[in-house]
This record gives structure tokens, C-alpha cells and sequence, in this order.
């Protein structure tokens, strides 16, 4: 299976999201360049975030993007969903019933073993992208960063986070 490049950047800027101030934002151009990613692409997927309720668009001079919930509340999941869709991995064509072998419908009462076998897979590859938040990656995040890299981060963050007016 693969995922598209908007789904491991829209977990990375949904983390980082995770780790500012409840009621601020970041700007999708400050979200870009933080990852070193192009703007308009990443644009895209922080609107499917946003129509998916991932995360919230603030407009004006202070507005960004922002988190819909907290990173608890986010799976990877919803993530993934958001920007790739809900459409299986896995589809299957019915080949068996094609070719020289083939028989007619009353032959096949069941659904294909390979088509089963890949939905079973998936299914649990779904419940472990459901079992994981934006929070628990965060924290292993946070557990296994070469230390050098946070004061990096914050004062990034100090310098790109808007406030909202008092």
C-alpha cells in the first residue's frame, strides 16, 4: 500500500499544530516552511484537514490553522482519511472468474479468498491507525528528539505563532 506525501505531511503539521497554544494559529506558508514542503501543495491537504474537522482555518491578519480537537482526540486515522479518502487499498477485480477456468456466477457464492485476506489486513491496519493520536506521537516525538532539535523547534514556533488580539 501507499499513501500519498500529503498524508505524512499533514500528521507532521497536525503535530506541530498540537504543540502551540490552544486559541493560535500557524499560516499554511509558515506550516510549508517549517517542513520544507511546497505551499500550494500543502494547501490542499490543510483544507481536506479542515473540511474533515481535523483542523480549524481562522482568517485575517492573525489567522493560520489550528487543531479542531486536541491531539488526543486526533488519530492517524483521521488523518489519513481526510487526505487519501475512505476508498479500500484493496480492490478487487475478480480475475478468477476470467480466463479459461472460468465458470459461471453459481461457481463463486463466496467472496474471494484473496479479496478477504486483504480486508482483513486492512481492517487491521485501519484499527492501528485509529488506536494511535496525535498526541502519542507527539510524545514519542518528544521521548526520542535528538535534543539539539527542540530549542530549534521552539524558537521557530515562538517566531511563526499568531496570537489572537487580547
Amino acid at each position: 500500500m501507499k499513501l500519498s506525501d500529503g498524508v505524512e505531511w499533514a500528521i507532521h503539521c497536525a503535530m506541530l499544530l498540537g504543540n502551540i497554544p490552544e486559541n493560535a494559529t500557524l499560516s499554511g506558508k509558515a506550516l510549508a516552511e517549517f517542513h520544507g514542503i511546497p505551499e500550494s501543495y500543502l494547501l490542499k491537504h490543510l483544507k481536506q484537514l479542515v473540511a474533515r474537522g481535523v483542523l480549524e482555518s481562522v482568517s485575517g491578519p492573525r489567522g493560520g490553522y489550528r487543531l479542531a480537537r486536541a491531539p488526543d482526540e486526533i488519530t492517524l486515522l483521521d488523518i489519513v482519511q481526510a487526505v487519501d479518502g475512505n476508498r479500500p487499498a484493496f480492490r478487487c477485480t475478480e480475475i478468477r472468474r476470467r480466463g479459461p477456468c472460468r465458470l459461471d456466477d453459481s461457481a463463486y457464492p463466496l467472496c474471494c479468498g484473496v479479496n478477504r485476506a486483504m480486508m482483513r489486513a486492512e481492517q487491521a491496519w485501519r484499527n492501528a491507525l485509529k488506536e494511535q493520536t496525535l498526541d502519542d506521537i507527539s510524545q514519542d516525538f518528544f521521548a526520542t528528539a535528538d535534543p539539539r532539535l527542540l530549542p530549534l523547534g521552539e524558537n521557530w514556533l515562538a517566531e511563526n505563532t499568531r496570537m489572537p488580539k487580547s
